[in-house]
């Protein structure tokens, strides 16, 4: 069955960078646009852990892997799907290499949407950034962290206001640059809708919001604006003791 070719549409969007209350910057986040094709893009975010200058150097391998596969992208013949899953596992890949000549074990999250022009949208992510689909100010769809606190949630042992304050929070599951092979997290949204906004974003972020305080944002300011709101409030929010925190907001518009 193909799919309704969408009304004309314009996408906006918007990229936020804030280094918290920690002393390095070690969060990256980039949307690309395709040099050949119009209307198809690839947001995507990386958290980086590992000393110093550790996790910045995991963070810098994931958003290079993505502008490398990104410009051999051929949408018309390219399985998005599977060029998400090339930029977990290349990415993992160049993270390990880059341990191997490094005092630190450097390791990153990422979570990426690739946009098709048709406005097709496929999701891939391994650790606890997320993405975010929104319908207006309702969210319709998030990804699962790979978390120690999400496997509690799952099992019925956690509420998710509960996980919030959880001491160990921060202990993820799955992520790029480990031993083990990253979890392969691969998600299809189908076709995203006219006023639909997806925001992909680090804990340093979704930490300090509800799903509803953050759609009520994105729905009711600009990209830019809404991206501005989001990083003051979480900076409010964390009173002096805040991660690094990043976010990429693309938003679906008529063209009126």
């Amino acid at each position: 069955m193909t799919a309704t070719p969408p009304q004309a549409h314009r996408l906006v969007a918007a990229t936020a960078l804030h280094r918290g209350d920690r002393a390095y910057q070690q969060d990256q986040v980039e949307i690309l646009t395709h040099d050949r094709v119009p209307g198809c893009l690839l947001a995507v975010l990386a958290d980086g852990m590992g000393g110093k200058s550790g996790g910045r150097k995991a963070s810098d391998q994931v958003v290079l892997t993505a502008r490398q596969l990104f410009e051999r992208y051929v949408p018309t013949k390219d399985d998005p799907a599977e060029t998400l899953k090339q930029l977990v596992m290349e990415s993992h890949l160049m993270i390990k290499l880059t341990a191997i000549t490094a005092e630190e074990e450097p390791h990153s999250t990422v979570a990426a949407f690739l946009l098709s022009p048709d406005l097709d949208c496929c999701v891939a992510h391994a650790g606890d950034s997320r993405v975010y689909h929104f319908r207006g100010a309702e969210m319709v769809s998030r990804t699962i962290d790979h978390s120690y606190v999400q496997r509690l949630i799952d099992e019925g042992k956690l509420s998710e206001e509960q996980a919030n304050s959880h001491p160990q929070g921060n202990l993820l599951t799955g992520c790029l640059g480990t031993q083990n092979d990253p979890p392969i997290a691969i998600g299809h949204l189908g076709q995203v809708a006219i006023g639909d906004s997806l925001l992909a974003c680090s804990d340093g972020l979704w930490h300090y919001f509800t799903p509803r305080e953050i759609g009520a944002i994105v729905q009711g300011l600009t990209p830019r604006e809404a991206s501005e709101m989001l990083v003051t409030k979480a900076r409010q929010r964390a009173r002096g003791g805040g991660d690094n925190l990043s976010l990429a907001l693309v938003r679906v518009e008529a063209l009126t």
